[in-house]
């Protein structure tokens, strides 16, 4: 799933290995695609869609798949899960209409939606890492959302809100954060303008990194607070 440009998020993955001269390959996941990309991805990444779509794919990655991907994140492969797909890790989704979707259950959280009884979450969001590496650091980017993402005992929240609404406009916390898997309502996309979590889920996989020049990318997340 990748509606809202979240491919720009493995564009940034693929890039900052490349300037490093670490060599990447990208497999692109889809429907009726076989388990065997899954398991030997060493960092995963999936994107938003809308509710149809995101019912098309729990329908297709029910089973062996949903396994697959609970041992992956369970022994502590990276990943990165936006909007909707952040949503799919929960217990389950509630659409506007009511429709319940099952969620992978991989996240301790759960997602409703309802409907024109509440506005969408949308706007510039500032938050504050709860990463410890990144604790001095503000993440920014864009939201848009109109499921309220609760959080368990079992998941950590990603970030606490500075500025904007986060998983329900209520709590303060956005996102969540699962040994090392990310979920977040970060569009833009995520990573171009906070590539310092881009290299906290390659250490995860090839350890200690050379550092870059991120002035640019230092500007863009500045404009944005």
């Amino acid at each position: 799933m990748s509606t809202y440009g979240d491919r720009g998020n493995i564009i940034v993955l693929q890039k900052r290995c490349e300037w490093r001269g670490i060599g990447v390959h990208i497999d692109c996941h889809g429907i009726d695609s076989p388990v065997s990309q899954i398991t030997r991805a060493d960092v995963l990444f999936m994107g938003g869609a809308q509710d149809r779509q995101q019912d098309m794919v729990s329908k297709d990655i029910a089973g062996k798949k949903t396994e697959e991907i609970r041992h992956k994140i369970e022994k502590g492969t990276p990943g990165l899960f936006i909007c909707g797909a952040y949503q799919f890790l929960g217990k389950y989704y509630k659409a506007a209409d009511g429709t319940k979707i099952s969620g992978l259950g991989i996240f301790d959280l759960y997602t409703e939606h309802s409907g024109d009884q509440e506005e969408r979450l949308i706007g510039n969001i500032v938050v504050k890492p709860e990463l410890l590496a990144h604790r001095n650091m503000r993440y920014v980017g864009f939201e848009n959302h109109g499921g309220r993402t609760y959080l368990g005992n079992g998941v950590k929240p990603f970030a606490r809100v500075i500025r904007g609404f986060g998983n329900n406009g209520e709590d303060g916390f956005e996102g969540a954060v699962y040994n090392n898997a990310i979920g977040s309502y970060f569009h833009g996309p995520l990573l171009p303008k906070n590539p310092f979590i881009a290299d906290w889920l390659l250490e995860k996989v090839v350890g200690p990194l050379k550092p870059l020049d991120d002035s640019l990318e230092q500007k863009a997340n500045e404009a944005v607070r």
